[in-house]
């Protein structure tokens, strides 16, 4: 699978044993924090996103800036994954790369989004949590702490996954009732989609995702992340998950 910003510090792995669902990820003896919040940000890159596709990659740059700003005091604790989906790629998402430090990802490298295919929004939700419930048990077992926050960012319903919402519900009840992650917190984003609005929050229900946002601004979608990363990061060692982020972008 294509990733880019990958390095011998990486490892891979499989989710839920389907063959095409894997990730990558740092290998826990390069980890200098004792905790961490996994983020993942999934980005439709599907052919209706046409003529926004520079602001969905700018909202995603920003957010990841944000992050790493010196004032952020949990910006050592973040460790970010980032895919792309679409029915035009091999498995139907791609990796621009795994759960890396944030500190370390440089965003210049973040290719531009091109446009085409349908919309497999079932698949890139099942490897976004999947790939965290993974990565998180993996974590616990090497004696981190760990919560996580995931973003499933698209402009319309699903139409072309071989996952189901409930596989995706199963994930996120794993998460809930495991003890190999402390809080998870699902958003799905809805992008000029407020034709879809019944449909994905729909989907949303069906998929056990915690919320639903929608906004046709892709400026106030980067502050949105970010801020709801930082909120998630602190809650960590709570016991539960962040009580701060906003039901609106």
């Amino acid at each position: 699978m294509p990733r880019l910003l990958t390095d011998d510090t990486m490892e891979t792995g499989k989710i839920g044993g389907l063959q095409k669902f894997t990730f990558s990820a740092t290998r826990t003896d390069h980890l200098g924090a004792t905790e961490y919040t996994l983020v993942t940000i999934a980005v439709d890159e599907t052919g209706s996103t046409t003529g926004f596709e520079d602001e969905l990659r700018g909202a995603l740059i920003a957010a990841v800036k944000k992050c790493q700003d010196p004032k952020n005091p949990r910006r050592n604790n973040l460790l970010l994954r980032v895919i792309k989906f679409s029915s035009s790629l091999a498995n139907g998402y791609e990796e621009i790369h795994g759960f890396k430090p944030i500190m370390e990802i440089d965003t210049a490298l973040y290719p531009q989004l091109r446009p085409s295919g349908m919309t497999p929004l079932s698949d890139a939700g099942f490897s976004s949590v999947g790939a965290t419930n993974q990565y998180a048990e993996k974590l616990t077992a090497d004696d981190y702490g760990v919560n996580g926050i995931v973003f499933l960012i698209t402009d319309g319903g699903d139409n072309d996954s071989t996952t189901t919402p409930k596989m995706i519900k199963d994930e996120v009840e794993k998460a809930v009732k495991g003890e190999h992650i402390e809080s998870l917190v699902t958003i799905l984003v809805g992008v000029n989609a407020s034709q879809y609005k019944s449909e994905l929050e729909a989907f949303q229900k069906a998929a056990g995702i915690n919320m639903y946002c929608e906004t046709c601004d892709l400026d106030k979608l980067g502050v949105f992340v970010s801020q709801s990363i930082s909120s998630q990061s602190l809650a960590l060692g709570t016991g539960g998950p962040s009580q701060n982020i906003p039901a609106t972008i």
